[in-house]
């Protein structure tokens, strides 16, 4: 297992399937956050997701700077980067054009499939419900459908998560 994608929409069970996996590890485990508590609500939803994971294993922040990131962690380590629907949103807000992201999309893909270790990637599939109303809801749902399609070329394996239950893409 060299690079997984895990798809899925909210609540799917995505972020738990990749913890489990990484449990199964015997050696050093980096996750790659990319959310932001800018809110009470958001910032108490980050502190229990860490409250999900071993003391032992290191976090590194990253709302933007994921090449950076992939660059700094140790070469035996297994990687969770959760995720890249937050990482979008991070660089729209920072007022990052579409062929921005998805060039550093494109070079973290290609940094992660390198990678001789377990990599897993989280991302949310938006595109499966109704068209958003907006110029800049329809606009992110695309970009992340971009950038996801960037990682899935890139993965080894790649999972839908629906309901708890993992559908592997082929």
């Amino acid at each position: 297992m060299a690079m997984t994608l895990l798809l899925g929409g909210a609540r799917s069970g995505k972020s738990g399937r990749a913890l489990r996996l990484a449990h199964d590890w015997d050696g050093q485990v980096v996750f790659v956050a990319t959310g932001e508590g800018r809110d009470p609500e958001m910032a108490a939803r980050i502190a229990r997701h860490r409250l999900e994971r071993p003391s032992t294993w290191r976090t590194v922040e990253a709302p933007l700077e994921l090449v950076r990131a992939f660059h700094s962690i140790p070469e035996h380590a297994f990687v969770i980067l959760d995720c890249l629907t937050l990482w979008v949103a991070n660089a729209l807000e920072a007022g990052w054009s579409d062929e921005d992201v998805e060039r550093a999309g494109a070079a973290v893909a290609t940094i992660a499939s390198a990678r001789e270790q377990p990599t897993v990637v989280v991302s949310n599939e938006v595109g499966l419900g109704l068209v958003p109303q907006t110029p800049l809801g329809r606009s992110y749902r695309d970009l992340l459908g971009r950038v996801n399609a960037l990682f899935a070329a890139e993965a080894d394996q790649a999972y839908l998560m629906v309901a708890g239950r993992l559908l592997q893409l082929t």
